[in-house]
């Protein structure tokens, strides 16, 4: 039996569930890095780093400008990546096989995590910006890699990435997924502009109290804040997904 703390929590999400209107969806729509698992497991920040590295290799300069590189690509581009790609006609396999070379032994298994997505009806899908293989890894360190019909990487998108609605709509086409019946999940607000924008249900999963620090580095002033394209925002990802399952069963 659940503790009354935990039931009270349950109780507000799924009040909050029904509130938002989340009883039509039947497609659960997921982003990877910072969002199933959290931010304080430091596992992005070792993305981070990889990257300023692979900059700073790539034209020979000093880690404070490759930064600097890096985050300009970021803004202009939507990802350091994309940027890459578009001003230094870049190889992104070759850029994905470097940056994601790090140590996923620093994310636990989840089973909170994994029984709630298990009990959400209707299909569920990860859409990352992240290769196939780093999301497959994660999914496998969480407990949640056979909870997915698929995992829609960065190379599915053809290397356009998610805030860009290009990306969403190629998503939808490849699944048959239909907008207004799915629900999307994301650490970034930006990236549930689109989504919001073709009628999914958004949900903004921001980190617990007193664990912002571990975003700092790695996002724009803008990136965590809620605006009207934010539906609902969660700091407890299965609990909410709980509250969800509840309130689609009944």
């Amino acid at each position: 039996m659940l503790p009354p703390a935990a039931v009270s929590r349950l109780a507000d999400h799924a009040e909050q569930a029904i509130d938002k209107g989340f009883d039509h969806v039947d497609t659960w729509i997921f982003d990877l890095d910072n969002t199933l698992y959290p931010p304080s497991s430091r596992l992005f920040d070792q993305i981070d780093d990889k990257i300023t590295a692979y900059v700073a290799n790539q034209f020979g300069i000093d880690g404070i400008s490759a930064r600097a590189l890096q985050k300009y690509y970021y803004r202009v581009h939507g990802t350091t990546l994309k940027g890459l790609m578009s001003e230094e006609g870049l190889d992104p396999d070759h850029f994905l096989a470097f940056v994601h070379d790090i140590d996923h032994s620093v994310l636990v298994p989840a089973p909170d995590l994994a029984a709630a997505i298990a009990r959400l009806p209707g299909r569920r899908f990860v859409l990352t910006n992240g290769s196939r293989h780093h999301a497959e890894r994660v999914a496998t360190r969480l407990g949640v890699a056979d909870l997915f019909e698929d995992i829609y990487d960065i190379a599915a998108s053809n290397y356009v990435p998610k805030p860009s609605q290009e990306a969403y709509d190629a998503f939808l086409k490849r699944h048959g997924v239909q907008a207004p019946k799915a629900a999307m999940f994301e650490d970034l607000a930006k990236n549930l502009i689109a989504p919001h924008r073709l009628g999914m249900r958004t949900v903004l999963v921001s980190p617990a109290e007193g664990a912002g620090d571990a975003l700092d580095r790695t996002t724009g002033p803008d990136d965590l804040v809620a605006g009207p394209h934010v539906d609902h925002v969660t700091t407890d990802l299965p609990g909410f997904l709980s509250a969800l399952a509840i309130v689609a069963r009944d």
